[in-house]
């Protein structure tokens, strides 16, 4: 849900239900990494509630397309974490399975 003003689409506040810390922290971080941004954060407002408010403030873009460039930044570094670490888990167990044949080999 937004939450915001028709006048200034520059400024909101997103509520996202189901989220925690761990998607609003990893947002916050990408939404400052965009020079399109001049304040972002997050709140949660009580801890028994499952919802995070996440505050975009731009430069003048709307903040929902911020937002949304944002998520999909972030979408790409967890893809890309996820590859990075299929391919050395991958290159653990040939290393390992390598390892092992020498050995059998040398008794």
């Amino acid at each position: 849900m937004e939450h915001g003003t028709l006048h200034d689409q520059s400024n909101a506040t997103f509520s996202l239900t189901d989220e925690d810390h761990t998607l609003a922290n990893a947002l916050r971080f990408t939404l400052n990494q965009d020079p399109r941004v001049v304040v972002s954060g997050y709140s949660i407002p009580h801890p028994s509630e499952v919802r995070v408010n996440i505050r975009v403030q731009t430069t003048g873009d709307p903040a929902r397309e911020v937002l949304k460039d944002s998520l999909q930044d972030l979408l790409f570094m967890c893809k890309h974490t996820r590859s990075t670490f299929d391919r050395s888990v991958a290159s653990f167990k040939k290393e390992k399975r390598r390892l092992k044949d020498k050995k059998l080999r040398n008794t």
